[in-house]
């Protein structure tokens, strides 16, 4: 007898022609593909290279360094020079820690508000005053810094009410400012630190508080929480990684910032950026000026790492 062939189809049969047929996927290309990404990140990480890493490696063999312009630097490891610079500006890196912290402080007092009035009040005014918080990039760094002389000057009027409200009084006594006298104080200087510094504090903050779903605040008026309470159990702790990031990004250029010292200041309110400034372009001293920019950008780093710990967040904007 012919044996009747078994014409009954395999039931993975249809599953192996479809995912060899010619709708299926193609396999996973190995090699090449698999490079793309760092491909795309070769750019970048040339940038840094060339544009930050390789400044930071001329400037620590320039901290290291002996001798002079006319006869030449030339490594030796003399590094005697951090200890120098320390001891003998050791001032000044007080002083540009406590301008860069009342500055900060300050403008998270003033940015804090506003940023919740954008985020939660602003409505259809929102775009408007945005543009009004960044409205002061559209000039110079110099020129803002400039202007302040003029609304700090002994004879203008926001002097004289400051002067009528014994507000002065006050100031004079804390060591803030000479007598009726505003400009190359060290008030002046912490304004202009302030005035230039608070977008950089507002946007942050602004970001971080627009993250924050609406009805967290209705359950806890359901709660019978007060206003109060709901800003300090809900909308605050919700919103510290912009307040972490906002007085990062205000800090950090402040401590360093040598503009409004210059303009705004004196020789007794000189910032360690002004120090840094002057043995670089006058003075001329090299290894000194690298020194100085090394102990600084250490003491910003134990100064951040301390706060992103205490603060108990590192989820920045």
């Amino acid at each position: 007898m012919t044996a009747v062939a078994d014409t009954t189809e395999d039931p993975a049969a249809p599953e192996a022609s479809e995912e060899t047929g010619a709708g299926a996927p193609p396999p996973r290309r190995r090699g090449r593909g698999r490079l793309v990404p760092y491909w795309l990140l070769l750019p970048g990480v040339l940038w840094l290279l060339v544009f930050f890493v390789l400044p930071l490696v001329y400037q620590a063999s320039t901290s290291v360094q002996t001798g002079s312009l006319e006869e030449g630097f030339e490594v030796t490891w003399h590094f005697a020079t951090y200890w120098d610079a320390l001891t003998e500006y050791g001032p000044q890196f007080l002083r540009s820690v406590l301008y860069a912290g009342s500055a900060t402080v300050l403008c998270l007092l003033l940015g804090y508000p506003l940023a919740y009035l954008i985020a939660f009040r602003a409505g259809r005014w929102r775009n408007v005053v945005l543009v009004l918080v960044i409205a002061p990039f559209f000039t110079s760094f110099l020129i803002r810094t400039l202007a302040w002389k003029t609304i700090l000057a002994d004879s203008g009027p926001l002097v004289e009410l400051l002067g009528t409200l014994h507000v002065l009084d006050v100031t004079s006594w804390l060591g803030m400012t000479d007598g009726d006298r505003v400009l190359a104080t060290p008030l002046a200087v912490i304004c202009g630190l302030t005035y230039n510094f608070l977008p950089f504090m507002i946007l942050p903050l602004y970001t971080s508080l627009e993250r924050i779903d609406g009805r967290l605040h209705e359950a806890a008026g359901d709660l019978y929480a007060r206003p109060f309470t709901t800003f300090r159990k809900v909308t605050f702790p919700l919103s510290m990684p912009g307040v972490v990031s906002g007085t990062l990004l205000t800090f950090i250029p402040a401590s360093g910032d040598y503009v409004n010292a210059d303009l705004l200041g004196s020789t007794d309110t000189r910032m360690i950026g002004n120090v840094i400034q002057t043995q670089f372009l006058r003075v001329l001293d090299y290894p000194t000026a690298a020194a100085l920019s090394f102990l600084l950008m250490a003491a910003i780093l134990v100064v951040v790492t301390l706060y992103i710990r205490k603060s108990g967040t590192e989820d920045l904007v």
